[in-house]
């Protein structure tokens, strides 16, 4: 497939992206504490096959090799998270100089590959300890994160530049605390709403924590957004959808861009949120960019009986999918990134997570060929420069993900790498989706040359 990409800015970011708990393993080794991930992953039951993230890809001993594989795909930039739990491993209190050091020599390593890195500071991995006390459900969590945020970015901010606060809240207060099918593993929608709050809060106070203490950083938050449309032209599912996007977009956006959260998802839930004078202040910290991070499109209808927001995605027929039993609808990339220039305003977009899982072989000849995942990357990256001839202001698009890995509730089942990786013997195969990429960061003149 040719692809049209000159819209796209000459100092485009080409990055991957990772995650600590889904690549690192070393969970008990230097300091580290148990996250809500450890306890969660080793619960019978909670993940597919009752894996766990003790090992993953060996991350931890294996940087060096992943550099490597990073510079092979000619890109410039790479999304990683720290492990709270390795950094402040109560919580709150001490930093783990072991912990920090290993960032120190991962962000080292990074530059002098020509990489530039984009840090995010929570991407789920709450310490199990700060979970004991009530986790995300309890304003002390808020300000404990800005506490380890300061940590960090006084460690490393003379060398990074670009910060995350929050991966996909979405997925910690909902996915976590309503649903149950992410750690903490709860159901309760009063904890989900307090932990939504909490969650927004502590980006703020965050913002502000980095900033103290890294003047000059970049600093913004990444949601997972979804579009959506209502399954039929029913009024019932209609107003279903618009819960949803409320749900799924709204709830997230608004309160970071000096709105509130929405009136008609705090009249759905029936929550109480637990404001206090100047929070969404807090909350409405002036971003430099903003992350979307975009999987597949929702067609949903009325569900009166079911959890709040009483609506739920139906199954369309004759449409594609991934392994993942995801709908593929590039078109939904482009639609979020002009529905947030357009009706958010932003300055600077960078799409932080695309990508899609499907059942990798590899081959006698010992190679990965990946087609279905080729054409899912060529097709979003198709649609992204499709946006930017519209006036998306995109700045960069990071792969999900460098490599396969611990993919959350799946276990390792769901490989979404653009590297193979073999688990037995940790072995990395570069996928022929890898080798696409690399050659359309090559075709636009992006590669280290361009770093950012």
């Amino acid at each position: 497939m040719t692809i049209d990409l000159a819209a796209l800015p000459q100092d485009f970011v080409w990055g991957t992206a990772t995650s600590a708990y889904q690549i690192e393993g070393a969970v008990a080794e230097d300091g580290r504490s148990p996250s809500i991930w450890d306890t969660f992953s080793h619960t019978p039951g909670k993940v597919d096959g009752d894996d766990h993230g003790d090992v993953a890809c060996d991350h931890y001993h294996r940087w060096r090799e992943d550099i490597a594989l990073m510079k092979e795909l000619g890109t410039n930039a790479y999304r990683l998270s720290i492990a709270w739990p390795r950094v402040v491993p109560g919580g709150d209190g001490p930093a783990n100089a072991k912990g920090l050091d290993f960032y120190d020599s991962l962000i080292d390593g990074l530059l002098e590959a020509g990489i530039t890195p984009s840090v995010t500071l929570y991407h789920w991995d709450l310490p199990q300890v700060l979970q004991d006390r009530g986790g995300w459900t309890e304003r002390d969590t808020a300000h404990h994160l800005a506490s380890y945020a300061t940590v960090v970015a006084e460690r490393l901010g003379d060398r990074v530049q670009h910060w995350t606060t929050l991966n996909e809240p979405l997925c910690s207060a909902w996915i976590g605390h309503l649903e149950g099918r992410m750690a903490p593993g709860l159901t309760d929608l009063t904890a989900a709403v307090r932990a939504s709050y909490h969650l927004l809060l502590g980006h703020g106070l965050a913002t502000q924590a980095i900033r103290a203490a890294a003047p000059g950083a970049q600093v913004g938050i990444v949601n997972n957004l979804s579009y959506i449309e209502a399954a039929t032209e029913r009024p019932e599912d209609i107003a279903a959808a618009r819960r949803m996007d409320g749900h799924t977009n709204r709830w997230w956006l608004d309160p970071v861009h000096g709105r509130g959260f929405p009136a008609d998802m705090r009249e759905v839930y029936g929550v109480e949120l637990p404001e206090q004078a100047g929070d969404l202040a807090v909350m409405a910290q002036p971003m430099d960019w903003l992350g979307l991070n975009y999987y597949f499109p929702s067609a949903i209808e009325d569900d009166p009986t079911g959890p709040a927001p009483y609506a739920a995605a139906v199954r369309r027929h004759g449409v594609p999918r991934t392994a993942m039993d995801w709908e593929i609808d590039a078109a939904g990339i482009e639609n979020l990134l002009l529905r947030l220039t357009d009706e958010y305003g932003a300055r600077k977009l960078y799409v932080t997570e695309n990508g899609s899982a499907y059942p990798d072989v590899v081959r006698p000849d010992g190679t990965v060929d990946d087609p279905e995942r080729t054409q899912y990357l060529e097709q979003h990256l198709a649609a992204c420069a499709s946006a930017a001839r519209k006036g998306a202001p995109l700045a960069g698009y990071y792969a999900w993900s460098l490599l396969d890995n611990f993919e959350w509730a799946y276990g390792y089942d769901k490989r979404f790498g653009l590297v193979h990786v073999d688990y037995k013997t940790q072995r990395r195969t570069v996928k022929g989706s890898g080798r696409r990429y690399a050659e359309i960061v090559r075709e636009h003149g992006g590669g280290q040359r361009k770093a950012a």
